[in-house]
């Protein structure tokens, strides 16, 4: 098995979540450069936004960088097209399985790594030929399965041959430690690199995330099949309201509609969608993406060996 900075060809055995709306370019280049992969998050744009954003990311890093696409995208088909004619290293999925797409990605040489909420799926994807799986507890931001990191990093560790890579509830020293222990060969973070400078989101969700608090976050959606994690706010508190008196979906749809837009282009803290997991309460300052990848790792043997176990 392959560590996750020979996969990558990376320094740090770290993947950007691939946000949508959020990890543009610019943040892409700016987690690449600082040593790890950076993402570009197709999300619901089209193809040709997608190469644009690539041939953005080519030209601020050197670096390797990777593209996640959200399988459920009218657009994917001609993403998945797309990641190979620009020479993508590393493709990232969400919402779906992409085994429809995996022979001509392999045959372009990109690493292709799942994102899975369950034991059964990270089992098909490596059947289906992915090099590694991120395994995404729900203590995430934005759509969530039900499993703690907790529990489904060891479960899926111990079912698979391939590395897993932790994502959900991690921000400091302690959480890479702690992903690495139950079995994790890396680790995927996003809510931690909203408070960066080179985010592109709007400053009020930089501040939402700084000032969040341990119960802050809600999850909205569960009833229609889609939970998703985000910071309280008006628009969350009156979606639960209105999804615990049986308010039609057409109606809740109404009103989440363009949520997420609002939230990282206009800042609109009344119906914003300010996607991010529980660990934001950790995060108290806006840093450089350079500072926040470095505090993950730099000097964590030191820490491991100050921890007083056993």
């Amino acid at each position: 098995m392959k560590n996750i900075n020979e996969l990558l060809g990376t320094t740090y055995p770290l993947i950007q979540g691939g946000m949508a709306n959020v990890a543009t370019a610019e943040l892409a280049a700016a987690v690449s450069n600082a040593g790890a992969l950076g993402l570009i998050g197709a999300g619901g744009y089209s193809a040709e936004w997608v190469r644009e954003e690539i041939r953005k990311c080519k030209k601020m890093t050197d670096k390797p960088f990777g593209v996640n696409i959200m399988l459920m995208s009218p657009h994917a088909p001609e993403i998945a097209k797309v990641v190979i004619e620009e020479g993508v290293k590393v493709v990232t999925t969400g919402a779906g399985s992409p085994g429809i797409y995996m022979e001509s990605w392999k045959k372009a040489g990109i690493v292709v790594i799942p994102v899975v909420p369950s034991v059964a799926l990270a089992i098909r994807m490596e059947r289906q030929g992915a090099d590694a799986v991120v395994a995404e507890g729900t203590e995430s931001g934005g759509h969530i399965g039900e499993l703690t990191t907790m529990a489904i990093i060891p479960q899926i560790s111990d079912a698979v041959k391939i590395p897993v890579i932790a994502a959900g509830g991690i921000a400091d020293q302690r959480g890479v430690l702690a992903a690495f222990a139950l079995g994790a060969k890396g680790v995927q973070v996003g809510t931690v690199l909203l408070a960066t400078k080179e985010c592109p989101i709007h400053d009020n969700y930089k501040q939402k995330v700084i000032h969040a608090k341990d119960t802050d976050t809600v999850v909205t959606g569960r009833g229609t099949g889609a939970p998703v994690r985000v910071l309280k706010n008006k628009m969350a508190i009156e979606y639960i309201r209105m999804s615990s008196e049986g308010i039609p979906l057409e109606e809740l749809e109404k009103l989440t509609l363009g949520s997420l837009r609002r939230a990282v282009f206009d800042g609109n803290m009344d119906t914003g969608s300010f996607m991010a997991g529980q660990i934001a309460g950790l995060v108290k300052e806006i840093r450089s993406v350079k500072e926040v990848i470095s505090s993950l790792f730099d000097g964590v043997e030191q820490y491991k060996k100050e921890l007083s176990v056993l």
